[in-house]
């Protein structure tokens, strides 16, 4: 059974992930094959609901294995809730991703 305070949508991924907008999510999708996938898709047009701790466990993976592996730049000024997750220095961000 689902927890419904785990679900998150594309929002809530962003603000996990350090992204500043939400349509960021969908080209993490493309370009990282290993990130989660929505558990809640209802089609175009309609909200995404991600569970929260997939995302964390993927954050946590990513950047575990060093920033090359996580295609990011090491920046502790990037915020969002990706900077106190499991310790993580450097949060994946959305640099050039538009």
């Amino acid at each position: 059974m689902i927890n419904t305070d785990d679900l998150c949508d594309a929002q809530g991924v962003a603000d996990l992930v350090g992204l500043r907008h939400p349509n960021s999510v969908h080209t993490y999708l493309r370009r990282y094959a290993d990130m989660p996938r929505p558990v809640i898709d209802l089609g175009p047009g309609r909200p995404r609901l991600w569970l929260r701790p997939q995302i964390l466990a993927w954050l946590t993976t990513r950047t575990a294995a060093g920033p090359a592996a996580a295609g990011s730049v090491v920046d502790p000024a990037v915020g969002g809730a990706a900077a106190g997750v499991g310790g993580v220095v450097g949060a994946i961000s959305d640099r050039g991703a538009k």
